[in-house]
């Protein structure tokens, strides 16, 4: 009888294990699934495809699929374990750091015949599959952007594995655990991930300021997208071949002088990272149950007994020569504690009413038990200029979020 033991982290067959075919008498069409319904697993192939730890020394190397079969026929016994691949349409975007242009040309024909499911973003699509059939993945992703709408993956520890290189050169296939990653850690993700689609990501994935905080204008004399002047809905410029870039137009985007600071506001409740706002320099902004059509709305994310605790207008929050301010203007009282260097924070104190007080990256602000205003380190444009006035409308209430409980 075979079986399966968890030994130093890997997952491993315990018994005779039947001879691997080689490459010849197995390609690797033959464990291809034309859909996640008929496969044992899913492999996010853009991740497999890109990870440089396996196989050859070149960016990206289709070899490192055939790897990844091998250890999984190893893990499972099956010499015709199938797996239904997907990929993001930028892998064959890239097709240059291919080292052998056969593998694209094979690639190519996968996706013609349906055998690579090619996505605009794998990482959702493989989620998406992953949650509805429970059929376990193949990645190196421990996907923390994606947790807010998938919150299955905190903590789980049985769907993931990942592939490790061995001293042989073969691969091992190992269980990932999950973990659980605090709301902080998820918002920064998530940001970054926001720079990452539009290019903005330089080496060691680290933002291009030097185009983030310049402001941007599209030659096309009617488009707005990038005019902060004319006000309404800006984007990030889009990246191409290191030139910034028109979505609508493609055309290079000409430069139009420093950007003003923005400063990045986000609501938790109950522990969870809801909604995330923007504040631009010199600019202020009430925040409450409903503070007005310019304000940062809360009442569509609370339970009523929750609401009822939080003033229409509770605070006002402003940004100045680089500092954001907060001042309680509520009924009801505002709490607030400063963020540590390491990760803690200090003792809660009461906002004295109608003061302005600052509020620094890492400190969070109480309107209510459970409701919590924290600042974001970092300082980007918002990619939309009216996410305060769509963002709340679109959030559904905390399923946590319960009755009050008093303060200490």
């Amino acid at each position: 009888m075979t079986g399966f033991i968890l030994m130093g982290g890997c997952l491993w067959v315990a018994g005779t294990v039947t001879p691997l075919p080689s490459d010849s008498e197995a390609p690797m069409e033959h464990h291809l699934a034309a859909s996640a319904e008929r496969a044992d697993y899913l492999v996010e192939l853009s991740n497999v495809v890109r990870d440089t730890s396996i196989g050859l020394r070149r960016p990206r190397s289709l070899r490192r699929l055939g790897l990844v079969l091998r250890a999984l026929m190893e893990l499972t016994g099956d010499p015709d374990v199938s797996v239904h691949l997907v990929a993001d349409r930028s892998l064959l975007g890239g097709h240059r750091e291919f080292g052998d242009q056969a593998e694209v040309r094979r690639l190519r024909g996968w996706v013609a015949a349906r055998l690579v499911e090619e996505v605009d973003d794998a990482d959702e699509r493989v989620l998406e599959l992953a949650r509805m059939t429970a059929t376990p993945v193949i990645t190196g992703d421990q996907y923390v952007d994606h947790r807010v709408e998938h919150p299955w993956l905190q903590g789980n520890t049985w769907q993931f594995l990942r592939p490790e290189p061995r001293p042989d050169g073969s691969v091992a296939l190992v269980a990932m655990d999950m973990g659980v990653r605090s709301a902080a850690e998820i918002s920064h993700k998530m940001e970054l991930s926001a720079l990452k689609k539009q290019g903005l990501l330089g080496p060691s994935r680290t933002p291009l300021s030097d185009v983030i905080m310049r402001a941007w204008r599209c030659p096309e004399s009617r488009c707005s997208l990038y005019d902060i002047r004319r006000g309404g809905r800006i984007l990030l410029p889009r990246m191409r071949r290191g030139v910034p870039t028109c979505e609508l137009h493609g055309s290079p985007l000409e430069d139009d002088g420093p950007r003003l600071g923005t400063a990045q506001l986000k609501v938790v409740i109950d522990g969870a990272c809801v909604a995330r706002y923007t504040l631009d320099e010199g600019s202020e902004a009430y925040a409450g149950r409903l503070p007005g059509p310019a304000g940062i709305a809360l009442h569509s994310l609370l339970a009523p007994s929750v609401a009822q605790q939080v003033s229409r207008r509770h605070v006002a929050v402003s940004a100045r020569h680089g500092t954001v301010l907060i001042r309680d203007i509520s009924t009801y009282g505002t709490r607030m504690r400063r963020g540590g260097k390491r990760g803690g924070f200090g003792p809660w104190e009461t906002l004295p009413p109608r003061t302005d007080r600052p509020f620094r990256p890492g400190g969070e602000v109480e309107l209510a038990p459970g409701v919590v205003l924290t600042r974001s380190g970092r300082r980007f444009p918002a990619e939309l200029a009216d996410a305060w006035r769509t963002e709340a409308a679109r959030v559904p209430v905390s399923p946590s979020a319960a009755a009050p409980t008093r303060r200490a």
